[in-house]
């Protein structure tokens, strides 16, 4: 949530960093309201540990735990937090007749280069008592994360700031996301087309076509956010800032030969000390 009282920053500039309108700041969630947050932050569980469920399966796994929710609240919570199962079911997100999706460029396509591929996606980010959005960009073959943003909203400028850092520094031949509002908006296409990349989305309801990205967001989770309950934005910049320096420059990875991400991406070049993100 925005600090009133920071030391350093005013509530505008803050509002304006997280993507939150200032009209908002002086709200008090209801009950119903932190319910809410519960409820999200145990579908956040649910769907890191099992992306292929639907509603229908997160509502039975919600119902085994002791919380008595019905179809239409986990859809509602699950359009909240930009997510959807695998399993066919009602449209959770309408999007604009003037979107554009794309087919999926990859099926057999195997990474050979760094920047020949890049993965984009979004995922919930949970806090006490709050949460916020983290999109993240990776380099498919290397597995470096390019470029990330934190939101407290959906809006779609926090994308498009992730974007435009990354193509300021490098340009993937091609990009593949999900058929979500946010990449298939005319902003985010004419941005690609104009550095002439080539556009793959993943097929509908088919979180696995963006493994990649799935699996770096389910470690980020399992081994870093849901050790800690994080308070304010500035704790969880820090926490995902440490963890994606350290996945980029410290950690070999098992599925690039042992490798370190930055080694594998950057080649012989000097390698940068953090990840292209500002506070």
């Amino acid at each position: 949530m925005v600090e009133r009282h920071h030391p350093e920053i005013s509530v505008k500039r803050q509002a304006e960093l997280l993507d939150v309108n200032r009209t908002s700041i002086y709200y008090k969630p209801s009950e119903e309201a932190d319910k809410d947050i519960e409820l999200m932050h145990q579908i956040d569980e649910i769907y890191t540990r099992w992306p292929h469920y639907g509603y229908r399966r997160i509502r039975a796994v919600l119902r085994d735990m002791g919380y008595v929710v019905n179809k239409k609240r986990v859809l509602r919570l699950m359009r909240r937090m930009g997510i959807a199962g695998l399993c066919p079911g009602p449209n959770l997100s309408k999007r604009n007749h003037q979107n554009h999706t794309y087919p999926y460029l990859l099926r057999g396509v195997k990474a050979e280069r760094p920047d020949h591929i890049w993965g984009i996606d979004i995922t919930y980010i949970r806090m006490k008592g709050s949460f916020m959005y983290l999109v993240a960009i990776i380099d498919w073959y290397s597995r470096y994360i390019v470029s990330w943003e934190l939101s407290q909203t959906l809006e779609r400028s926090f994308v498009m700031r992730a974007l435009k850092k990354a193509l300021a520094v490098r340009k993937p031949e091609i990009i593949n996301s999900d058929q979500g509002s946010h990449f298939t908006c005319s902003e985010y296409i004419e941005l690609l087309k104009r550095n002439g990349i080539q556009i793959s989305m993943d097929g509908k309801g088919r979180a696995t076509d963006n493994a990649i990205t799935e699996r770096f967001f389910r470690n980020l989770k399992w081994e870093k956010i849901y050790y800690e309950e994080y308070r304010k934005p500035r704790e969880v910049y820090r926490a995902v800032r440490t963890y994606i320096d350290e996945y980029n420059f410290e950690r070999p990875h098992q599925a690039i030969n042992h490798q370190k991400p930055a080694d594998l991406y950057f080649g012989q070049l000097k390698l940068a000390e953090t990840t292209l993100v500002t506070m």
